[in-house]
């Protein structure tokens, strides 16, 4: 969804068009605590080295998409790239909006100025969208010097990582305006533990019975992997436009429910 889109279908009380400065103020924060930041970038390359490249000694080749042989790492390194983003985008859209929102009451300062509820949502999810997008760039970096990511076509998975950020952070804040405590984030780790593990991460889809493929299917996860496998190895198949539609709609459907959240509970 553009700024132009939200601007035309949001009420001017709600939008003023000045998301940047949420986005500058998360930067001047963060920019203390740095190292925080990248810590989600080591969690992932730490899973290819002992998955990857453990298993993946004793495992050899398997086949990728369009039946492509490849060696495992070169397998699961698309999918840490997916789940890199989505972890990035989801840990600062839930437990730092979380503070912010509960604690801190960061967002009851910002609407005490001109800034309107989806301007704090579209600036909160952008930064996500950031830090998701961070821990993604050195990841698919780290890949493709050692020699796991060689298609050129892998450099489409760059923006496609911002759209997957996008979608996980806008999600990921509409469901923290549903929280009430920190005890309710055990169902955020409920969530996105089986996602890492079971959404074609680490193997194909084929090996579910017929009935749970369709359970992995309704992942958002298993659409971002079978993205980023498919350009990474350079397959590009109609299939992917299904995947993109399904981020789009996971984005806009996010970042409206967060928006009309916070005004509801911010303003109200």
């Amino acid at each position: 969804m553009s700024v132009g889109l939200v601007w035309r279908v949001v009420p001017p009380g709600l939008y003023a068009r000045r998301a940047r400065t949420v986005v500058e103020r998360a930067f001047l924060v963060n920019r203390r605590t740095w190292m925080t930041i990248f810590s989600g970038f080591f969690e992932s390359l730490f899973y290819l080295f002992a998955m990857g490249v453990g298993f993946g000694r004793l495992i050899g080749e398997v086949a990728g998409p369009g039946g492509q042989p490849m060696s495992y790492a070169a397998y699961v390194a698309p999918a840490l790239l997916a789940a890199s983003a989505m972890n990035g985008a989801v840990y600062d859209a839930t437990f730092n909006i979380f503070f912010k929102l509960k604690y801190a009451k960061v967002y009851d300062g910002m609407l005490a100025t001109p800034l309107g509820p989806f301007d704090v949502a579209i600036g909160e999810i952008s930064w996500a969208l950031i830090r998701g997008a961070i821990y993604a760039v050195g990841f698919l970096t780290v890949v493709s010097v050692v020699g796991l990511v060689t298609s050129p076509w892998a450099i489409l998975a760059l923006p496609v990582v911002l759209l997957v950020s996008l979608a996980f952070a806008a999600v990921g804040m509409a469901c923290t305006t549903f929280m009430r405590s920190w005890q309710d984030f055990d169902l955020v780790q409920l969530a996105l533990l089986p996602m890492f593990l079971f959404s074609a991460t680490f193997y194909p889809l084929s090996v579910y019975p017929e009935g749970l493929q369709w359970i992995v299917r309704l992942s958002p996860l298993y659409h971002a992997v079978e993205l980023m496998r498919g350009l990474t190895a350079g397959i590009l198949e109609w299939a992917m436009l299904g995947h993109l539609s399904y981020f789009v709609v996971m984005a806009v459907v996010g970042l409206v429910v967060a928006g009309r959240r916070l005004g509801r509970l911010l303003l109200n």
